[in-house]
């Protein structure tokens, strides 16, 4: 997929009848969802005696809770059959929920409309598996972030058109047309999945545990087997509990706080949703068609400076009028909060499409749905935390501008604890930056770096940001094996050991450091990582490529894996290069330089002699340095 836009999904058979259906799906939740809260906020005495308030959570407690539920047995239905077929019965299902709702509003019977609320939580519990886990049967690798763009946009572009409609319906309050405009959106989703084609089951053998307790345990058990996936459903689930804790607050905050009518809430949740569906399909232009984890802190760091200067965009006085959207946005301070929700949503778009991306490149295929049906548990898990804070906030008195404060800072520090202790976020994201904005970098060659397994990448060495450029221009994660002296330079000292990677030196400068470091090049490559080490052994002083030193081929004697030679070019005169001295050499040089990174062919071990390898660098090198 690569240099090809992910929007050329939408003309192939494999994607769209289903992006058609689950988008469907999303705007249908949100039309039936959105019409009852906004009939809670406004017009609950109608319908029941409850506290619009009290009414509002406990229809998003009702929402939630079947994912709590039914999460383990739907993992396993959607590992054990054909996704598809999966698929088509929830599809069915909705139709009949909808038909339920219709009555229920028709009757004006809230517990009737509170339990239909609660079946379209089955229903989603069901549909989230199939739904994710379906796309890497279908996607290749280079694939996953454009569809995961596209499956976060095509929900949030549901959600946005839902909250419209909802808004449009509670204003006209014309029962007749709710009920046949919900079955009708169901019936469509419904026509959609008869169009997908059939897949393969990923578990045909699996055996089908109905006792939902042990089930769910499975399935989180299987979630945490990978650590690096679970921290991602960790991720996701955060998202979750702030996204939940920001919206759960926007009718009251609309309806209280700035006086708005209930095209002010709509128009709140719509900006949210574009942005969250806006920045979804930035990640795949951004990421270069390839999972890029360096976006999350980026994406966490929109969470928190926009979560809090919502705090303070917020209007001092409320209008003396109740305000309509174009009102509210000319008031003081209105615009900059709609930007504020706005440019939240785009922040987690950012966020969360990587995450989902890494969870399903790295979870086996054949437990894929029950690993995501564990996110969906610990999302609902979240989602129900985060309403339980929200509402012992306000019960204690704290404003709801003081939440949205809250709830930004609190952000910043769980982002903080988190990036501490798996700083390599953080370093992707600078191998992101370095790549995006100080440098354009062009790679070619890409395909000679094996998906898997252990190989030995070799590259010259031309300046500190060698190792940063290298991991920006190749998505596998890879341990940098790099001379001693650079960890005695402070800021490089901390971000070279946030990137693991491994010191050496020479056997007369220090040989345990050398021995040190050899165990622990052995060690990766037994484990099937990817290990780059720069085999010249120092910077260049003078930006030609240096001898070769023999090291390399002790590493191979031990253990045989490939070699893949990769060249650098354009680095040598930039700051981080050794071309300049004394304070000359922090001056500013050229803004966007371009960079080369080229890969060539993998040279199997038995092949690998020091003069082939120096040949295959300076040949891809060229003439450049």
């Amino acid at each position: 997929m690569a240099g090809q836009s992910q929007f050329r999904l939408l003309a192939e058979r494999r994607f769209l009848p289903f992006f058609g259906a689950q988008a469907l799906g999303a705007f249908n939740d949100n039309v039936y969802k959105n019409t009852l809260v906004i009939i809670a906020t406004y017009h609950a005495s109608t319908y029941t005696s409850m506290a619009p308030g009290t009414l509002t959570m406990l229809a998003g407690g009702l929402f939630i809770l079947p994912f709590v539920l039914f999460s383990g047995l739907a993992g396993q239905l959607a590992d054990r059959y054909d996704k598809t077929r999966v698929l088509r019965v929830v599809k069915v299902c909705e139709v009949v929920i909808m038909a339920l709702a219709g009555v229920g509003f028709a009757l004006h019977a809230m517990p009737l409309l509170l339990g239909a609320l609660f079946l379209m939580g089955a229903h989603s519990t069901f549909f989230a598996p199939a739904k994710y886990g379906l796309l890497p049967q279908v996607l290749g690798e280079d694939e996953l972030v454009g569809g995961n763009a596209m499956l976060e946009m095509g929900t949030f572009v549901g959600i946005l058109t839902g909250m419209l409609l909802a808004g449009v319906l509670a204003k006209l309050g014309n029962l007749a047309v709710i009920d046949t405009t919900l079955v009708a959106i169901a019936a469509l989703g419904l026509a959609f999945s008869l169009a997908i084609p059939p897949l393969a089951p990923a578990a045909p053998g699996l055996r089908i545990d109905a006792n939902l307790w042990r089930s769910t345990m499975a399935n989180l058990a299987a979630a945490r087997a990978n650590r690096v996936v679970f921290l991602a459903i960790l991720g996701i689930s955060w998202f979750w509990f702030y996204g939940i804790l920001v919206l759960a607050q926007v009718p009251l905050y609309a309806k209280q706080v700035v006086h708005g009518s209930e095209d002010v809430v709509i128009l709140l949740l719509v900006g949210f949703s574009l942005g969250v569906g806006t920045g979804s399909l930035l990640c795949e232009r951004l990421s270069g068609h390839r999972i890029e984890i360096g976006l999350v802190p980026l994406g966490s760091l929109g969470l928190t400076l926009f979560g809090v200067d919502l705090y303070f965009a917020t209007p001092a006085a409320p209008p003396a009028a109740m305000l309509d959207w174009l009102g509210f946005l000319a008031y003081p301070g209105g615009l900059r909060v709609f930007a504020d929700v706005l440019l939240i949503g785009v922040s987690g778009g950012l966020y969360i499409v990587p995450l989902y991306a890494q969870m399903q490149r790295l979870t086996k295929p054949e437990v894929m749905s029950r690993v995501i049906s564990a996110n969906s548990v610990w999302n609902a898990i979240f989602m129900v935390v985060a309403s339980l804070f929200g509402g012992l906030l306000l019960s204690r008195g704290v404003s709801i501008p003081m939440v949205l404060l809250v709830c930004g800072l609190l952000n910043f520090a769980v982002a903080a604890f988190i990036y501490a202790r798996l700083p390599e976020f953080l370093l992707r994201f600078l191998a992101w930056a370095i790549a995006r904005v100080l440098y354009r970098i062009r790679v070619s060659g890409l395909e000679h770096v094996p998906e898997h397994g252990a190989a030995l990448v070799i590259c010259n060495h031309v300046s500190f940001a060698d190792a940063l450029v290298l991991s920006a221009a190749i998505h596998r994660p890879m341990r940098f094996v790099m001379e001693a002296a650079i960890f005695r330079i402070p800021l490089a000292n901390a971000v070279f050991r946030g990137m693991k990677a491994i010191p050496v030196a020479t056997a007369a400068e220090d040989p345990a450091v050398r021995e040190a470091a050899f165990v622990q090049v052995l060690e990766e490559l037994r484990r099937g990582e990817l290990v780059c080490i720069f085999p010249e052994g120092r910077l260049t002083a003078d930006g030609s490529l240096g001898a070769f030193r023999p090291g390399l081929l002790r590493i191979l004697k031990e253990a045989p894996v490939p070699v893949v030679p990769v060249a650098l070019s354009g680095l040598w005169g930039s700051a981080f290069s050794r071309r300049y001295r004394g304070l000359s050499r922090y001056l500013p040089r050229r803004l966007w330089a371009r960079i080369e990174v080229r890969v060539g062919d993998a040279v199997p071990p038995a092949a690998v002699t020091l003069p082939r390898l120096q040949a295959s660098v300076a040949s891809l090198r060229g003439e450049v340095p």
